[in-house]
């Protein structure tokens, strides 16, 4: 496995509603590569997760508010779905302005599920190629963007690399993805 004690992670989630494996396994799979990975929130509290949207998950601790986030300091973006987390963050002004800084200044964004709301409603879906839940297809479409069903798909057009998954079943694909780019 890449050696990634360089590399430091953003990791964009509301209070409450992001898919609790689409949190959790990515930043597990992050940390035991080495990678520094902070969790932000719109506030500095605590993350009630769900399970398939429903359930009530795991309840995590937020390092720090998004409005707090220096997004410079990081290598990654990444934004996990859930439905109701995606709805939250893509209405979000400084969750928009974290997203837009990565995408102009080159660095990679990772974001599963529902996640890719957050660049439907940034622009940043335009004339690239993604996958996401099925149910945000045509809002991709509709914002430019083309859609593909595969397991992670890696697009670098528009001067930022965009990984890419569906859902909790594509995880361990969806987490290689993300180790390969930081560790290339």
């Amino acid at each position: 496995m890449a050696d990634l004690s360089s590399k430091k992670v953003l990791v964009l989630v509301s209070n409450r509603g992001a898919e609790q494996d689409e949190l959790t396994s990515p930043v597990e799979s992050l940390r035991s590569a080495g990678a520094n990975v902070k969790v932000a929130a719109p506030r500095k509290e605590k993350i009630q997760t769900l399970v398939g949207d429903w359930d009530q998950g795991k309840i995590l601790e937020a390092d720090m508010a998004l409005e707090t986030v220096n997004e410079q300091e990081f290598d990654l973006l990444l934004i996990p779905g859930g439905t109701l987390n995606a709805d939250n963050l893509r209405l979000d002004d400084e969750a928009q302005r974290i997203v837009q800084s990565f995408a102009a200044t080159g660095r990679p964004v990772a974001s599963i599920c529902h996640g890719p709301w957050l660049l439907v409603e940034t622009g940043l879906v335009r004339d690239k190629t993604l996958t996401s839940y099925k149910s945000i297809k045509t809002d991709v479409v509709n914002a430019g963007g083309q859609w593909v069903d595969e397991e992670v798909f890696r697009c670098s057009a528009q001067n930022f690399v965009l990984i890419t998954s569906r859902n909790p079943g594509d995880l361990e694909a969806f987490n290689a993805a993300i180790i390969e780019e930081l560790g290339a």
